[in-house]
Parts: C-alpha cells; sequence; structure tokens
C-alpha cells in the first residue's frame, strides 16, 4: 500500500500521523522456521539483511506477513537512506503494519486492528523497532518531524482496510524534498575531479524521459570511482532524453540506473534546485520514476 502525496499537513480525527523513514520498503514473510524479506519490486533481500531476518523469525507467530522499512539511523535517531546504501551503521526493520498472523489475512480489516496486532506481535529490538507515533495531531506531528529532521510525516486512516496500490487512505508530507530520478548520462570532471562531474538526472513523463537537471555533490572518490565502472556498459551514442540537453561534454547512458536525492526545490522550468546525490537504488524501476506532484 502506497501514501498519496499532498501539500500540506492537517489533522483529522480517527487519523494517526507516523515518522516518515528514509530507507527501503520491504515486506517480510515468516512462515515456520524460514523467513523472507522482499522490496517493493519483489527482489527477495534477505542475504543482505541476516540480523533483520534472524529477529524476525524470533517472533511468536508461525505464520506472519509484515510491512515495513529496513532503515539506518543516524546518532541523532533519523533515519538517512545514504548511510544504508552505503553499508554504514546497523539496519534495522521499523514496521508499521501487519498484513497476515496466525489470525489469519488481516488485510480487510481496519488499520486500528492491524496496528493492535503488531504491538501485541512486536517486541522492540536491536534490529526491529515499531513505527513511530509522533502524535494524534497531524499539526503537530509535522512540527515534530520538521524540528528533528524526519523526511517528513505518514498519515493514515485507522479505519482503512489494506490495498495493494497507491490510495488517498494514506497520505504523506515531506518535510524536506527527497526522491528519485534516472541517470540518462554524466559530464566529464574537471580540476582535480576523477571518473566523471555531474549526473544528468531525468524523469518519466507519458512513457518520455524528460531532463531535470545535474548533480555533482554527495560524492567521494571511491564512489565516483564506483558508479563510474557501473556505467561503462550503459553507454550509448544518443541522449535517453526526450527534452534538450546542453553539456557539451556529456556521455550518455540507457536509462537503467535509479538514483535517490535531496534537493531544496524545483526551478519554473522544471529543473532541481541545490541537489545532493545519496545513493542508488535497486528496488525501484527507472519508468516508476515520474515526478511527484502533490
Amino acid at each position: 500500500m502506497l501514501a498519496t502525496l499532498v501539500d500540506a499537513p492537517f489533522t483529522r480525527p480517527g487519523w494517526v500521523f507516523e515518522e516518515k523513514y528514509d530507507g527501503v520498503r520491504m515486506l517480510a514473510y515468516k512462515e515456520g522456521a524460514r523467513v523472507s524479506l522482499l522490496s517493493r519490486n519483489a527482489i527477495d533481500r534477505t542475504d543482505r539483511y541476516p540480523e533483520i531476518a534472524a529477529a524476525i523469525q524470533k517472533l511468536k507467530p508461525k505464520t506472519l506477513c509484515i510491512d515495513g522499512e529496513v532503515v539506518v539511523f543516524d546518532t541523532k535517531n533519523v533515519s538517512r537512506f545514504q548511510l544504508l546504501q552505503q553499508g554504514k551503521g546497523r539496519p534495522q526493520y521499523a514496521v508499521f503494519d501487519c498484513l497476515y498472523a496466525d489470525e489469519g489475512d488481516l488485510r480487510k480489516k481496519a488499520l486500528s486492528m492491524r496496528r493492535a496486532v503488531l504491538e501485541s506481535i512486536i517486541k522492540p529490538s536491536a534490529r526491529v523497532r515499531l513505527s513511530a507515533l509522533l502524535s494524534d495531531d497531524g499539526l503537530k506531528a509535522f512540527q515534530i518531524a520538521s524540528k528533528r529532521g524526519f523526511e517528513g510525516v505518514v498519515c493514515k486512516n485507522l479505519a482503512s482496510i489494506y490495498v495493494e496500490k497507491r490510495s488517498r487512505e494514506w497520505l504523506k508530507v515531506k518535510a524536506h524534498e527527497e526522491d528519485e530520478f534516472v541517470i540518462g548520462g554524466f559530464t566529464e570532471p574537471t580540476g582535480s575531479r576523477q571518473y566523471f562531474g555531474a549526473l544528468l538526472l531525468g524523469v518519466y513523463s507519458r512513457n518520455k524521459l524528460l531532463y531535470a537537471g545535474k548533480v555533482g555533490t554527495g560524492f567521494d572518490t571511491e564512489m565516483l570511482a564506483s558508479l563510474h565502472r557501473k556505467f561503462q556498459p550503459l553507454v550509448r551514442s544518443k541522449s535517453p532524453f526526450a527534452s534538450a540537453v546542453r553539456e557539451r561534454d556529456a556521455t550518455f547512458l540507457a536509462p537503467k540506473l535509479v538514483a535517490q536525492l535531496s534537493f531544496t526545490e524545483w526551478t519554473k522550468d522544471g529543473k532541481l534546485r541545490h541537489p545532493v546525490y545519496l545513493g542508488l537504488r535497486d528496488d525501484k524501476k527507472p519508468t516508476e520514476v515520474t515526478r511527484k506532484e502533490a
């Protein structure tokens, strides 16, 4: 179930307001002694997060399906996708929904009941925790998220059932801008920089990749080298962008890689202002990357 982006915080009776995490969405399945962790695009990530799988295996129900986010927290207890992507810190699983338990299929039950089942199952540990409920007041929740530096707030109708699609029964409000972009090329390095200068970025609209600007910050030397190696088999002579790219020294790539960036805002001509590279995402298909409008 995916939340719909809205442009302003709100408060509403019968809704709860949770911390929005900056990590990788993951479904966890437990069937007897077997545990599987599956990403949004159904890639098995059990071997990548064995400590989380082991913690889920210890949960009491024999059969279980829970929904959450794999995250790494910084020293201020704020989740950071960049830390997770770089393998720094301890991955944890922040769980916010229960789809199935020994009681049976819970997807048609109200969120209030699913959360109650979840709270009876999940005992906070070093690897698994319940998602944080910030406040019953959505405006106060947004103030907390903004003050603490969270990505934002997820707002949920306690009466809602679980549906496998984007819904307006779950809404999200961002405290700062962060999103995914398709890498369609790179520029040559200048000065003492090695490998490449900046990444050329795009988003899809009506099956066309539109140029969204470039990002040249957020990289260290090791990251530059690693990305450059990934780029080599993707080099192509023709631009993948449907809109013009005015970069003299551009090398174009097949649009196969997705990057996550933080930025301050979109400009009027559809470009990013002050973007910073955070990492690659392998749980999103390039064609899923579109500009998110509130």
